[in-house]
């Protein structure tokens, strides 16, 4: 994406949500549709570094015209935090700080499950299913924010009829 293109859809597209499914070696991808009412999955990044992860990061969120991030919080089964959950949260301050968004934890715990149970179901060649389990698990945090969201709030806030 150059840098124009990511000017070009700023300025055509209203603002939108990004889900984040982070693990160690990738990091899955949704964004919200204009609306805020459904999830898309994007192409999942492959971890290499932190300057690379979050200069892919930038540009996603440059072309998409992103205003929040959701990021998946790793929770134990019993609703306690774990190291993985202390991870996500000092990632989750670097994506404030970096890109000067809200940044939202939502609690992933059963999304990855759920992702592999769907994908599992579908016709789908194990290979396949690797390949977007991660993204899957990002649309599932992304609309189930959105949900409790839009339940909250009604989803209206800056939406024109």
């Amino acid at each position: 994406m150059s840098s124009s293109s990511a000017d070009v859809s700023a300025a055509r597209f209203p603002k939108r949500v990004l889900g984040l499914d982070v693990g160690s070696k990738t990091i899955g991808m949704a964004v919200s549709d204009p609306l805020g009412i459904t999830a898309q999955g994007l192409k999942t990044i492959r971890r290499q570094n932190k300057r690379r992860d979050l200069a892919q990061l930038e540009e996603v969120i440059r072309y998409y015209n992103v205003a929040e991030i959701v990021v998946g919080l790793p929770l134990r089964m019993s609703g306690a935090e774990g190291i993985q959950a202390e991870k996500m949260q000092h990632f989750a301050e670097e994506l404030r700080k970096r890109f000067q968004l809200p940044v939202h934890l939502w609690d992933e715990r059963l999304s990855s499950a759920q992702a592999n149970r769907v994908l599992r179901d579908s016709d789908m060649s194990i290979k396949r299913r690797g390949e977007v389990v991660d993204q899957l698990a990002a649309v599932l945090i992304l609309q189930a924010w959105m949900e409790r969201r839009g339940f909250a709030n009604e989803n209206t806030k800056g939406v024109s009829t």
